[in-house]
């Protein structure tokens, strides 16, 4: 297992110490782009991680969203990209159409790149209806790492929220991850 953060503009700073991937919030909905995204990926990248960008999803207006992450995200090569399927601050959620519709668009505009699905448990196994994850899923399940209680293939569990997200990757090493990335 390999070990990994992710973070969003909520974090000022963020060890890279013993991290082999970084995750960074990107964008959300069709107006927001983290503003400590430049300097989040630079560390990320000096530290030598595989970094991932990420997108939190609002309801409606997929395919555009998809567009304003792939046109705000300074992707390269290797690096991977996500959906964040979960609830808003207003209580709402972009529908299992929604989620589908916009991976499937960032895979059409990115196609060189892995594409997957962050959620947790709950929105997995009560509001998923597609089973549809894209390259991978990413699922957010507090239990000792690598052990999420899902019946699925996961790439990525995030197994705790304190004092940051944390994540392993189920990988043997980091070429692995890099060379399944680049594939």
């Amino acid at each position: 297992m390999l070990h990994g953060v992710d973070v969003s503009s909520h974090q000022t700073d963020f060890d890279t110490d013993g991290v082999d991937f970084v995750l960074i919030k990107s964008t959300e909905g069709r107006s927001y782009v983290n503003p400590k995204l430049k300097g989040q990926v630079g560390r990320a990248r000096d530290a030598g991680c595989l970094v991932g960008f990420y997108h939190f999803l609002w309801p409606g207006h997929a395919k555009e969203q998809a567009a304003y992450f792939v046109d705000s995200t300074p992707e390269k090569a290797g690096d991977l990209l996500a959906a964040d399927w979960e609830q808003t601050a207003e209580g709402t959620r972009a529908s299992n159409a929604d989620k589908d519709r916009f991976i499937r668009e960032v895979k059409r505009l990115r196609p060189h790149h892995r594409v997957l699905l962050y959620c947790n448990r709950t929105f997995w196994l009560d509001h998923d209806t597609s089973s549809y994850a894209g390259d991978g899923l990413w699922i957010a399940d507090y239990v000792p790492e690598g052990r999420p209680r899902v019946e699925a293939s996961w790439r990525i569990h995030q197994y705790t929220d304190r004092p940051l997200d944390k994540n392993v990757a189920d990988f043997s090493s980091r070429q692995a991850m890099r060379a399944w990335a680049e594939a």
